[in-house]
């Protein structure tokens, strides 16, 4: 079916739609601290985010695509990577900054939609409206979506490892890449996660119950838990990947 790809800030109606969708996230990527200065405030971003659906089911998203302005404070790409980006876009719209740089955050695609193709087209479609909005390049702190596969691999090796053809040999990478994107440095802190041991234990139904690394489901590296203090922290690596932009005719 035709699919309409279009900002919240033109369907913002379908603001409640976002938190609705779908997704096969694993329950403990809605836990981390930084992300509630982005989505509880989502509509505060409406022209950075786009809202797609089809003729099938007009009104219920089949992908959405989620990025952010925000000024920069120094020329090199930070090691927080994905919190960073959310933390500096809260601080230029609290403080009435100019923003010069936009992130994306997110591509989700319904579960019952992957494998149909619709990834790389919302992210063409996030170059496009980054584009749009004047921007010369998309910055993008990519979760690699094979990476949990290996999650005792250092993402530098990971990241560096490519097919006979020279494109990153994870299909997500790939994609940017084939997009036009270029993979620039490892973000080893892009997202941190903390918890106790029952929150953890709710999240992944895992026992967490011996100190040291923990292996979960869908974590692109282990988990470090203290059984003495009661706590366990993921602290997730992506790949920042930037994209060069040419604005519109």
């Amino acid at each position: 079916m035709p699919l309409h790809i279009t900002t919240l800030a033109e369907r913002p109606h379908l603001r409640d739609a976002l938190s609705d969708m779908p997704s096969s996230w694993p329950e403990f990527m809605f836990h981390d601290p930084m992300a509630s200065l982005f989505y509880e405030v989502v509509e505060e971003y409406a022209e950075f985010v786009l809202v797609a659906d089809d003729d099938d089911e007009p009104g219920r998203l089949v992908a959405k695509a989620m990025s952010v302005p925000f000024t920069r404070t120094r020329d090199e790409l930070p090691d927080g990577g994905w919190d960073t980006a959310i933390l500096r876009a809260w601080h230029t719209r609290l403080t009435g900054g100019e923003p010069d740089t936009v992130s994306a955050l997110e591509i989700t695609v319904r579960p019952d939609r992957l494998g149909t193709g619709l990834s790389p087209v919302m992210l063409a479609a996030l170059r496009d409206n980054a584009a749009r909005l004047g921007f010369g390049e998309l910055l993008a702190p990519v979760r690699p979506n094979a990476k949990h596969l290996e999650p005792r691999t250092p993402m530098a090796e990971y990241a560096a490892r490519t097919r006979p053809d020279g494109l990153p040999a994870d299909p997500w990478l790939r994609v940017h890449v084939r997009a036009g994107g270029m993979i620039v440095k490892v973000a080893p802190r892009s997202m941190t996660v903390p918890g106790t041991l029952a929150e953890w234990r709710e999240w992944t139904g895992l026992p967490f119950d011996v100190s040291g690394p923990v292996e979960v489901p869908g974590a692109l590296a282990p988990v470090h838990c203290d059984v003495e203090q009661d706590h366990a922290v993921y602290v997730e690596p992506n790949v920042w990947v930037r994209h060069r932009l040419t604005a519109p005719a």
